[in-house]
């Protein structure tokens, strides 16, 4: 029988060291003009603005927002308002919500394509809502899954050991 693998709670929670750290409210923004863009698609029954929606999402999600195709509205926004400085939150929870909510935005938008009509559409308000979520409350779903990548070994570990873990 082997001894369970020690495992250090500060390493499995620890927050990346290296890439971009954002301000969280530049995601919370986005995320309702993204819900906004949404909910007029799903009103006047419009897939290919659906489908903008979901090439701006895999866009942000793949580069960056810095890459973002339609600029980055944030930082002047931030600048009019002369809001102060948030504390930043590392990008890479919000990028892994961003790939997710364009998968399901594209499993509408084929499901819409090939004539699933109500079906079609219940993806898509899955992402409205949880965008409207993080543009209200500031709780980010997508994000909390990305956190369970970190969970994930440890645990595992945790309940198998390194003898059946190495095996």
């Amino acid at each position: 029988m082997s001894n369970p693998v020690p495992i250090n709670p500060a390493s499995v929670f620890a927050a990346p060291t290296s890439g971009r750290w954002i301000d969280p409210r530049g995601q919370r923004f986005g995320a309702g003009l993204s819900a906004a863009v949404l909910i007029i698609a799903v009103g006047f029954d419009l897939v290919w603005l659906v489908a903008l929606v979901m090439v701006a999402l895999a866009v942000s999600s793949g580069f960056g927002t810095k890459w973002f195709v339609f600029g980055r509205p944030w930082p002047f926004l931030r600048r009019v308002l002369r809001l102060g400085r948030a504390e930043p939150e590392h990008d890479y929870p919000p990028r892994f919500a961003q790939a997710l909510g364009a998968i399901f935005l594209a499993i509408g938008a084929l499901a819409l394509v090939a004539g699933l009509q109500p079906w079609g559409w219940l993806p898509v308000l899955g992402v409205v809502a949880l965008q409207l979520l993080l543009a209200l409350t500031g709780y980010c779903v997508g994000c909390r899954l990305y956190g369970l990548r970190w969970i994930g070994p440890a645990l595992f570990l945790r309940l198998v050991g390194r003898g059946f873990a190495a095996r």
